[in-house]
């Protein structure tokens, strides 16, 4: 596999620092799952972290931190939680801890585009799924009102920034007008953590624009 898009150094030292919310970091290591390159960099940055952190100037504890701490001891244990199962039919190009999370089924989006809901354990931001797109589909022309990562599992996809490949990974902003065209061969399959909306340009866009949902 070779990787040709990564995310911005930025975005990993947000990873590594823990900023981002848990949609942006289920994109993210599922890009480093597959990524050493990308892996190598974001552990640099938690060693650097752990240096300041040993460097940084020691701050006083409250004064009952430590009655709270010993008394906490005679609090039962939490119940075991529930083994989380794989999804049986999750893409197994997904890391082992995305394919634990409840998937939602597969819905029409447009001709030739289905897309499939994860359920996240907590609210936030950045709602989460897979996107399948059947091979030589070109979506409609668009552009994002927020962030938007994409990362392929199979198959791949065009736009002007280049090609998309399995383990590639994509970011749109507002900044980003495309029209990305999935490949010959094979569906393309990707995991997407998106902000916001998208805004389809076009005739033919602005008529799809109450329909087209993601």
């Amino acid at each position: 596999m070779t990787i040709e898009h990564h995310p911005d150094e930025s975005m990993l030292a947000a990873y590594a620092a823990g900023v981002i919310d848990l949609g942006q970091r289920i994109a993210l290591a599922t890009h480093l799952h597959v990524c050493a390159r990308c892996r190598d960099f974001v552990r640099a940055m938690e060693r650097a972290g752990g240096v300041f952190l040993e460097d940084a100037e020691p701050r006083p504890m409250s004064a009952d931190a430590l009655g709270r701490t010993l008394a906490r001891l005679d609090e039962p244990p939490p119940p075991p939680s529930p083994a989380a199962a794989e999804a049986p039919d999750a893409p197994i190009e997904l890391p082992a801890f995305v394919r634990r999370y409840a998937f939602g089924p597969w819905r029409f989006v447009a001709p030739r585009v289905r897309m499939r809901p994860i359920r996240l354990p907590e609210p936030g931001p950045t709602r989460v799924f897979l996107l399948k797109s059947a091979p030589n589909t070109a979506l409609l022309e668009h552009a994002h009102t927020a962030l938007e990562m994409t990362c392929v599992l199979s198959g791949a996809f065009r736009h002007d920034g280049g090609r998309y490949g399995p383990g590639d990974f994509d970011l749109g902003d507002d900044t980003v007008r495309h029209r990305p065209t999935v490949e010959d061969g094979e569906d393309c399959v990707s995991l997407v953590a998106m902000q916001g909306d998208l805004r389809w340009k076009g005739v033919w866009g602005r008529l799809a624009q109450p329909f087209i949902r993601l």
